[in-house]
C-alpha cells in the first residue's frame, strides 16, 4: 500500500491480529501481541478498568474513580542474571491464566518490527522465563499462549514451534520453512497489501493450530544496490511480485499439536490464481472460516472448513465489477472482517454490495440479512454488545471529512442513534469497553487541539462524573470547502490562508495531493494543513496551502465514489485534481501563474501526472518516492485497482507518468531513496530516462540506502526539508502581489 501521510505525527505500530488496546473478541484464549507501545491500554475483562504500563510497571486503572492498582512491578521484569528489567514494548496480561506475555528487543521485518524476544511471567510462581531460549536473539514472531496457558506457540525462521512452559521444551511443528517457503507468517506483498503478518491461530480447545503457508519460491527477487557501506557494492534482494506476476501460492493448514500431524485445508481453485487474506477459528468449534479472493479480487468466497479433516464448503460469495475490499473496518482487529454471535451460528459482516458500506448478519449456511439499511457508509465497527442488542460504529452521513459514534440495534430495527454530542464537530474515535458502559474518547478537529477522556455510554458524559476536558483552539486556521468541477464532481478540500491575508491581492497556491485508494487527505482532524517538510510557516511566508480529495479516495461517500478509480488510476485522480484546481484558480485572490503541487508515494505519482497531463494548470511540482510506471509496483495493489496488465495494458500505459513526459513544461523536483523496498528506486531511473529522451530539464535529489520514508541516517530529514523548501521558494515564490 503506497501510502505516505503527514497529517499527524507517526505512531509506529506493530500490526498483527488483535489490538492490545482492545480485549480479545474470542472467548477461548489470548491473541497475538500487536501494538509496539506498552502505554496503550487493554480493557480489563469486566470492562470497568484498563491496563497500561506506566513508569515500567503494569497498572490497572478504574475508569470511574481513577484508582490505580499495580499488577506487575519492575522487579518482576528482571530476567535471571540481569540487573535491569526488560523494556516491555507490548504485552498480553492474562489474569485467569495467572500469566503475562511480554515483548521486547523488536526488529523490523520489512516495514514493521514484528520479530523480537518474548518472555512469559508466571504470576503464581513469580518467575520470568524467556521463550525460545535456543533460538537466535530477536527471532520470535507472534508468540501467544494456548487457551489453557500451558504452552506457547511462535514462529522463528519461517517455522512454527510450540513450547511447553513447565519444561521449556520446544518442538518444531513445521520443518520445511525457508526464506521462500514461509510458515506462520507472510511474504512482503501479503504484509503490505493485505495487512497479513501473524499467520497462525490456536484452536479454541488448544489441540490444533491453524496456519498459513506461503510458497514464494517462484517470485523473483528485486535487487536493490548498496553503494555506500563497503568498497564494493552489493545487492539487497527483496522478494517482490510486480504487477503481472502471479501471486505466491498460499495454503491454510492445521497441525495437531500433540502428534505434529499436518492437514491441508482443501480450498478449491488454483493456489497461484487466488489469495487467502483471512482465516479464523469459529469460536467454540473445530471449524474455520476462511476467505478466498480470486486474483482479480472481484470475487470473495467464504468457506467453512473442518479443521481436523480439511474439508471445506463455500457458504457465501460476493462479487464486484471493480474489487471486493477486504481491508478491515473493525476497530478491535486489523485483519478480521467478521464478528460471531447467536451462539456462533452467525456472524456480522461488512460489505459495499448495496452501494454503501453496510452491515449484514450471515448464518453459517450463508443466509444474509441486512442490518444497517440507511444510505451512508459505516466507517469503523467499535464493538458489539450482543447482551443488550447493540452494535457501536462510526459514521458521518452528512460530512465525509468527519467521524462520529453511532449505535444500532443488532436486529436492524429502528434508525441508528448518534451518541457523539454536537460539541465535538470533527473526528471522534473510541475504545469501547467490553460491557459497553465506558469508552476512551479521542477528539480533534483541524482547528481544535486533541483531547482524550473517559466517558460513560450512552450518555457520553465524563466517566468520573466531573467535567470533560476543555476544548482548546489550534495554532492554525483551517477552512474546509467544496468545489464542483466542470464535470459536476463535488470534491472536499481544506485550505490554510496566509497570515495577514488580504483578499484584494493574489497569492500562490501549493496543493498537497495523495489521490489513491489507500488514503484520504481531507479529514477534519488536528494536523491537517501542516506541512512538515516546509521549513518555517507556509502561512507566514505567504502561501495558500490546499488539499483536495478526488474520486477514488477512501472517503465515506459510497461505493461509486471509491471505485470510480478502477482501471482509471493515474487518469481520473489527475483529472479531478486539475479540474478542481481550475475552479480554485478562478478565486480572485489566487495567482494562476504560481500554482504548485506535491505528494509522496502514490501522491508523488499524482503529482507527476498532474504536472504532465495538465501542464497549463501547474507550474511547479515536487514528487517524492513516486511510481513512474504502473507496471513497476506490486501485483496485489496494482491489479486490485487496475486489473491484470495483460488485459488492461492500455489503461496501465495511460495512467503511468512516463507516458506523459513529453508534455512537461513546469519545474519538477524528483526525490527518491535507493533503499526503497516499497516503491523501488527503479521508478526514478525509468522516469529519468524518459525525461532525458524528451529533452526535459528537471531537478533531482537521491538519498542513498534510504527507504520509502527517507528518514534513516544522520541529517536526512533536515536535508530533505531544506531541499523541498528551497525548491519551492525559488520556483513558486511566496507572498502577495
Amino acid at each position: 500500500m503506497r501510502k505516505q501521510s503527514f497529517l499527524i505525527p507517526l505512531i509506529i505500530l506493530l500490526v498483527s491480529v488483535v489490538s492490545l488496546a482492545q480485549p480479545s473478541t474470542e472467548p477461548y484464549g489470548p491473541q497475538a501481541l500487536t501494538i509496539l507501545d506498552a502505554r496503550k491500554f487493554h480493557w480489563s475483562p469486566d470492562g470497568n478498568a484498563y491496563w497500561q504500563f506506566q513508569s515500567g510497571e503494569l497498572v490497572q486503572v478504574d475508569v470511574k474513580t481513577g484508582t490505580k492498582t499495580t499488577l506487575i512491578k519492575k522487579e518482576q521484569l528482571i530476567p535471571q542474571g540481569a540487573t535491569q528489567p526488560i523494556r516491555v514494548l507490548a504485552f498480553d496480561y492474562l489474569p485467569t491464566l495467572k500469566k503475562a506475555v511480554l515483548y521486547t528487543n523488536a526488529k523490523r521485518v520489512w516495514r514493521y518490527p514484528t520479530r523480537g524476544d518474548y518472555y512469559v511471567l508466571d504470576l503464581a510462581s513469580n518467575s520470568l522465563k524467556k521463550l525460545g531460549a535456543s533460538r537466535p536473539e530477536s527471532s520470535l514472531m507472534f508468540a501467544k499462549l494456548s487457551p489453557n496457558g500451558t504452552q506457547a506457540a511462535y514462529v522463528s525462521g519461517h517455522n512454527l514451534y510450540v513450547e511447553d512452559l513447565s519444561t521449556g521444551t520446544a518442538k518444531a511443528l513445521t520443518t520445511d520453512g525457508t526464506d521462500r517457503l514461509i510458515n506462520g507468517t507472510f511474504d512482503w506483498v501479503y504484509e503490505e497489501e493485505l495487512d497479513c503478518r501473524d499467520g497462525f491461530r490456536w484452536s479454541p480447545d488448544g489441540k490444533y493450530i491453524a496456519f498459513w503457508t506461503v510458497d514464494a519460491r517462484k517470485i523473483r527477487n528485486f535487487l536493490m544496490i548498496n553503494n555506500t557501506d563497503s568498497t564494493y557494492s552489493f545487492n539487497v534482494p527483496v522478494e517482490y511480485p510486480k504487477a503481472g506476476e502471479k501471486p505466491s501460492p498460499t495454503f491454510v493448514k492445521t497441525v495437531e499439536v500433540a502428534t505434529g500431524k499436518i492437514t491441508p485445508i482443501q480450498i478449491p481453485g488454483e493456489p497461484d490464481n487466488n489469495l487467502l487474506p483471512r482465516m479464523e477459528w469459529i469460536p467454540g468449534s473445530q471449524e474455520l472460516l476462511i476467505q478466498q479472493l480470486n486474483r482479480r479480487q472481484q470475487v470473495s468466497t467464504l468457506y467453512v472448513a473442518n479443521g481436523t479433516t480439511g474439508t471445506a464448503k463455500a457458504i457465501n460469495t460476493e462479487k464486484d465489477d471493480a474489487w471486493v475490499d477486504v481491508r478491515s473496518n473493525w476497530a478491535e482487529s486489523e485483519v478480521t472482517n467478521w464478528y460471531w454471535l447467536a451462539g456462533n451460528k452467525e456472524f456480522l459482516y461488512l460489505s459495499e454490495k448495496g452501494g454503501w458500506r453496510q452491515l449484514y448478519r450471515v448464518t453459517k449456511e450463508g443466509k444474509e440479512t441486512l442490518v444497517s439499511a440507511e444510505p451512508y457508509d459505516i466507517i469503523k465497527i467499535y464493538t458489539v454488545d450482543e447482551k443488550n442488542g447493540w452494535v457501536y460504529f462510526s459514521a458521518s452521513p452528512t460530512n465525509a471529512t468527519q467521524q462520529y459514534l453511532y449505535r444500532l440495534k443488532l436486529n436492524g430495527k429502528g434508525k441508528a442513534e448518534r451518541l457523539t454530542p454536537a460539541t465535538y464537530a470533527g473526528t471522534n474515535d473510541y475504545e469501547i469497553s467490553p460491557n459497553g458502559l465506558w469508552a476512551q474518547h479521542d477528539f480533534s478537529s483541524a482547528n481544535t487541539q486533541p483531547t482524550q477522556s473517559f466517558i460513560s455510554l450512552p450518555s457520553h458524559k465524563a466517566a468520573d462524573g466531573k467535567s470533560l476536558p476543555e476544548l482548546k483552539p489550534g495554532r492554525m486556521k483551517v477552512e474546509f470547502f467544496q468545489v464542483k468541477t466542470s464535470e459536476g464532481t463535488v470534491m472536499d478540500g481544506w485550505m490554510v490562508k496566509p497570515t495577514n491575508f488580504d483578499s484584494t491581492k493574489r497569492y500562490p497556491v501549493v496543493f498537497y495531493v495523495y489521490g489513491e485508494p489507500a488514503s484520504a487527505t481531507v479529514t477534519d482532524q488536528f494536523g491537517v494543513g501542516y506541512n512538515r517538510l516546509f521549513q518555517g510557516s507556509m502561512a507566514d511566508k505567504g502561501y495558500i496551502y490546499i488539499s483536495l480529495d478526488n474520486r477514488g479516495t477512501p472517503a465515506p461517500k459510497g461505493r461509486e465514489w471509491r471505485k470510480a478509480i478502477y482501471r482509471n488510476n493515474g487518469i481520473i485522480n489527475a483529472k479531478d485534481q486539475a479540474l478542481a484546481t481550475q475552479e480554485v484558480i478562478k478565486w480572485p485572490f489566487v495567482d494562476k501563474d504560481r500554482i504548485a503541487i506535491w505528494g509522496w508515494s502514490g501522491g508523488g505519482m499524482s503529482t507527476l501526472n498532474a504536472l504532465m497531463q495538465y501542464p497549463d494548470v501547474y507550474q511547479t511540482g515536487i514528487a517524492i518516492a513516486a511510481i513512474s510506471n504502473l507496471h513497476l509496483y506490486d501485483n496485489i495493489y496494482e491489479e486490485r485497482y487496475m486489473g491484470i496488465p495483460a488485459e488492461a495494458e492500455a489503461d496501465y500505459l495511460k495512467g503511468s507518468p512516463i507516458s506523459h513526459v513529453k508534455n512537461l513544461k513546469g519545474n519538477l523536483l524528483y526525490i527518491h531513496g535507493t533503499g526503497d523496498d516499497n516503491v523501488h528506486y527503479q521508478n526514478a531511473e525509468v522516469l529519468i530516462n524518459e525525461l532525458i529522451k524528451a529533452g526535459k530539464l528537471f531537478s533531482l535529489m537521491i538519498y542513498p540506502n534510504r527507504t520509502h520514508s527517507i528518514s534513516e541516517g544522520q541529517g536526512t530529514s533536515q536535508h530533505l526539508s531544506k531541499t523541498y523548501t528551497d525548491f519551492l521558494l525559488k520556483n513558486c515564490p511566496p507572498g502577495a502581489r
